[in-house]
């Protein structure tokens, strides 16, 4: 507990074991009175301050008021014990709420750790100063020691260890990184000291961007909180008047009829409704749900974005997923050469020199086949074709490198290969030079991700890539998939994308599934953008709905579950709450309900609404 939630304790206490005292001595008139406003007063001061603050500001309408009214107004009865019972019981229940949204809290606290305090700067005389963070220019080197965390984006230039990527990506196994190995913010350098060159400033570094995403996720509100606000805003005033109703117009139509007024009768009832009304189950439990689910989520490195994305993920029935780094690995490695007319080395050479600026996995796998690294000064003149490959001079010669398509473009025709993999055409001075075989496996655990997506409830499966047929429909089948369409453009993904919208029932959603690379398009098309594995990628995070930090498949069906869940508490909660005060508010207007079903009515739906939605922050076993 903090300082404030201690000090309300304190006073719940103290306060309880005055009314205990007090129901044991004999009282009476004017110094019962004066006694019972004791406990009154110390634990419910700071409710009638309020409900005074909002008069005074013109907002009178809100829990406050509403508590402040009905125990003055038990006061006023001489129902002493009742009165300051339910003020008592309401600040527990507070206290309870405000616990409850601090244990949700911490559990993105641990999130919010990721973020460095300091940077060791290397300076040029070899001196380590210690510097804040944002001080760090882009370029610099910045030293990490063991049990440190690494402050800004970047890549060793000397040294080599593990890390702990937990807190980003909620698994617990160590990454390995060396020399060259690009390393980002927030994770825990656990063994060696290494020399980080900066690459970004500390502001756009990942740290920063998720810290940024995760602090604004809860200013995103779901359809279900944007209704409870607007119940609110016209529920509070209406049971107001209803309750001001239920005092006059009883006892003014006993005076019609020659009867009995009966008017402390109908006060007592009118109280007992305002205690009753109190909509605070609502008002709390609802955006505490939201915050719970999403608290949980990201400690297993789940980042949602909002909670009105909690909703629409709740929703998907049609999951689309990338190919190329999403269900298989993304490791391209080179395995044949075929058709060359030179020799299969050179082919290789000027492949791997055209691709030299390019960052793609397949060009890598290329560069990785020459052996070492191209020679940029051999390269001019560097254009690249969307989504068909690149065009350069080597040496002074044009190769071009790519799909089918790019050969046919530059009127060569290509040979097709009889193995099954990505095919990478070579054309040297507009003549057909051979093509280049290049295998991607898929992925560990892809084929559960899939069965458990269908688990899920998601009805259809698409896979979207630019890759050739032969190789997309070999990885569809191994996987079971619904649908797959390859040899896509970018634009043609997302057109393809389009079409399934089009296509699906208006109350279902779709999310597209992309590895952060060139997906930003299709993510922000899709009803719901799924990042996955998009450690340090400012595309993925910026364009994604919902940001997956580590690539393992399986966290897809699990985010969908873990928004199902998080939406099914919400709507208990919701239903149960406005059940339970419907049956005490006709309850309470007969008179068959007094201030302690006021008090159930009011505290303990609160409390077990509350619990309810602290289920969501459970998400392990999901």
């Amino acid at each position: 507990m903090n300082k404030k939630q201690k000090k309300m304790l304190l006073r719940i206490l103290l306060s309880a074991a005055l009314l205990g005292v007090l129901l044991l001595l004999p009282l009476e008139g004017w110094l019962r009175f004066a006694l019972f406003l004791i406990p009154y007063l110390i634990v419910g001061y700071d409710i009638l301050i309020e409900a005074f603050e909002g008069i005074r500001n013109g907002q009178p309408f809100d829990e406050n008021f509403l508590m402040a009214v009905a125990t003055v107004g038990a006061l006023a009865l001489g129902e002493y014990t009742e009165g300051v019972a339910v003020m008592l019981l309401y600040q527990t229940g507070e206290l309870f709420q405000s616990y409850a949204v601090g244990k949700s809290r911490r559990s993105i606290g641990a999130l919010m750790d990721i973020r460095p305090d300091s940077a060791n700067l290397l300076g040029e005389d070899g001196e380590i100063r210690t510097v804040d963070p944002d001080e760090v220019e882009i370029g610099s080197v910045i030293v990490v020691r063991p049990g440190e965390k690494i402050p800004i984006d970047g890549v060793i230039a000397k040294g080599k260890s593990s890390l702990d990527t937990a807190a980003l990506t909620g698994e617990s196994i160590p990454r390995e990184v060396k020399e060259g190995s690009e390393v980002i913010s927030g994770c825990i350098n656990l063994s060696g000291l290494i020399e980080i060159r900066t690459t970004k400033d500390f502001g756009e570094s990942t740290v920063s961007k998720i810290l940024d995403l995760v602090e604004n996720a809860t200013s995103r509100k779901s359809k279900s909180e944007n209704f409870i606000s607007k119940f609110a805003r016209i529920y509070t005033p209406a049971v107001c008047f209803g309750a001001l109703a239920l005092f006059l117009l009883p006892p003014l139509a006993g005076l019609l009829l020659d009867r009995e007024a009966q008017w402390s009768v109908w006060l007592y009832r009118a109280l007992t409704f305002l205690v009753i009304s109190c909509p605070c189950a609502l008002v709390i439990s609802i955006p505490l749900s939201f915050f719970a689910g999403i608290g949980g989520a990201s400690a297993n490195g789940i980042l949602i974005k909002g909670s009105n994305f909690m909703e629409t993920l709740s929703e998907v029935r049609t999951v689309v997923l990338d190919k190329t780094g999403t269900l298989t690995e993304g490791n391209f490695e080179v395995s044949g050469v075929h058709h060359s007319t030179i020799e299969d080395e050179k082919l290789i050479e000027y492949a791997a020199h055209a691709e030299v600026y390019s960052s793609h996995p397949i060009s890598r796998s290329l560069i990785r086949a020459y052996g070492r690294e191209p020679e940029a000064s051999r390269v001019s003149d560097v254009r690249e074709e969307s989504g068909r490959g690149v065009i350069a001079k080597v040496d002074g010669r044009e190769v071009a490198v790519g799909s089918a398509k790019l050969m046919r473009a530059l009127g060569c025709e290509p040979i097709d290969c009889s193995h099954v993999g990505t095919i990478v055409h070579v054309a040297i001075d507009g003549s057909y030079a051979g093509h280049i075989l290049i295998e991607d496996l898929v992925k560990d655990g892809a084929q559960e991700a899939i069965e458990s997506l269908r688990r899920s409830g998601v009805k259809k499966i698409v896979m979207l890539t630019g890759d050739v047929r032969a190789v997309a429909e070999d990885v569809a089948k191994r996987l079971k998939l619904d649908e797959v369409k390859s040899e896509l453009l970018p634009a043609d993904k997302v057109g393809a994308v389009e079409e399934l919208l089009a296509a699906q029932p208006e109350k279902e959603k779709l999310a597209f599934v992309g590895d952060g690379i060139n997906d930003a398009p299709v993510l922000a098309r899709a009803d719901i953008g799924i990042a996955m594995g998009a450690l340090g990628s400012d595309a993925a995070i910026e364009a994604a709905d919902v940001v997956l930090m580590d690539d393992e498949p399986g966290k897809i069906a699990k985010a969908i579950r873990i928004s199902r869940k998080c939406l099914r508490i919400v709507k208990e909660n919701i239903w149960f709450a406005i059940a339970v005060k419907l049956l005490c508010l006709a309850l309470g207007a007969l008179g068959l309900a007094g201030m302690w079903a006021a008090i159930f009515a009011d505290v303990g739906v609160m409390v077990i609404a509350v619990l309810n939605a602290l289920r969501a922050l459970h998400v392990k076993k999901l």
